[in-house]
């Protein structure tokens, strides 16, 4: 039988011991609440179903999140990156919650929140991490919840598919502006990039239509020149592969020097994004100042909205025409779900037929 006890004017603690249960105790605002509290407990201790919540009404949801950082994150690859979005989330005015406290209406307000400022998939990863962080904490850190919140609530829509195609011209102005220079007497560079390694990734990008952390992960002791190959053996979805290396791509590489550390491009993705949207706007410049002297109309979007992953779907683009098997383009590409790789292919009902004659 509970005990309910008057602990001042606006406070009823009740109080349930049972023996082989650790004690419960919860203070009210009201006497009905504080028995409505105790007659469910007591309800599925009969019932053999009570599991203690003390830990999920007295942990700020922050407080998982910090332990997830900690001991959990690490360990995922693109932990960076993850890491990073965790700490903009624990800002958020539902990080400061009892745990116990938060439902899925909760969550789905905070979806509505950010669809009115962020894209669909951004939202979608961030519910992904909430329900990730609550899931650990129910199955491993003692943090008893009837269910994950998060999971009940439904994922935004969205199709955030880029089509970008990388025009030559585009391509030729890029590489140019990559172009490594000479450090002047005085110790500055010319307009060119002063990182060697960007150009030659942004050509590696277009040749083999590798991810970027692929590239960054790439190793001399798994590249074969002789066989054309380099073995990705960390990949995105986690499975291994090889891939065959273009006559491009293997006289790009044979003109590399070889680091010390063993790295094909011994560099980081911070490095590249900014030397990369510097090269941006040196070619863009470029590109309008000849226009300008040639008298002809440039075009409004050259380059302008050009990202580094679109490399990998010129690239696929390429491949595309040269592998017309799906199968064979998906073991190149590393695409999962090779439904993924259908657009890169736009043959005509007519094409078909003369196939079939």
């Amino acid at each position: 039988m509970a005990t309910i006890r008057n602990r001042g004017e606006y406070q009823w603690e009740a109080q349930i011991r049972r023996k082989g249960y650790p004690a419960q105790r919860k203070t009210f605002e009201t006497k009905a609440d504080a028995q409505a509290w105790a007659r469910v407990i007591e309800s599925e201790i009969d019932r053999g179903i009570f599991v203690s919540r003390v830990e999920a009404e007295r942990t700020a949801f922050h407080q998982l999140i910090d332990r997830y950082i900690s001991e959990i994150a690490p360990k995922h690859k693109g932990a960076y990156s993850e890491i990073k979005r965790l700490e903009a989330l624990k800002r958020h005015p539902l990080a400061t919650r009892i745990v116990a406290t938060l439902t899925s209406s909760d969550f789905a307000r905070y979806r509505d929140e950010r669809l009115k400022i962020r894209k669909g998939n951004t939202v979608k990863r961030e519910l992904a991490l909430f329900q990730c962080v609550i899931e650990v904490a129910r199955r491993e850190w003692g943090i008893h919840l009837a269910e994950n919140p998060v999971r009940m609530v439904s994922r935004p829509s969205y199709n955030d598919e880029r089509s970008r195609r990388l025009d030559p011209v585009e391509e030729q102005y890029i590489l140019s502006a990559l172009e490594p220079c000479e450090r002047r007497s005085d110790g500055s560079y010319a307009d060119a990039s002063h990182n060697p390694w960007i150009r030659p990734i942004v050509q590696i990008a277009i040749e083999t239509a590798m991810r970027r952390g692929e590239i960054f992960e790439l190793r001399w002791k798994h590249v074969n020149l002789d066989r054309r190959t380099a073995h990705l053996p960390a990949t995105k979805n986690g499975l291994p592969r090889t891939i065959p290396l273009s006559p491009n791509a293997i006289q790009l590489l044979r003109g590399l020097p070889r680091s010390l550390c063993g790295r094909v491009f011994p560099t980081t993705a911070d490095a590249l994004k900014k030397a990369f949207v510097r090269g941006l706007e040196r070619a863009r410049s470029k590109y309008l100042t000849d226009c300008h002297q040639a008298g002809v109309l440039p075009q409004e979007d050259f380059l302008l909205d050009l990202r580094f992953h679109d490399l990998r779907h010129e690239a696929t683009c390429r491949l595309a025409t040269k592998l017309p098997n799906l199968i064979e383009l998906a073991s190149v590409t590393g695409h999962r779900e090779v439904n993924m790789l259908k657009r890169y292919y736009n043959i005509t009902a007519e094409e078909l037929a003369a196939k079939l004659a």
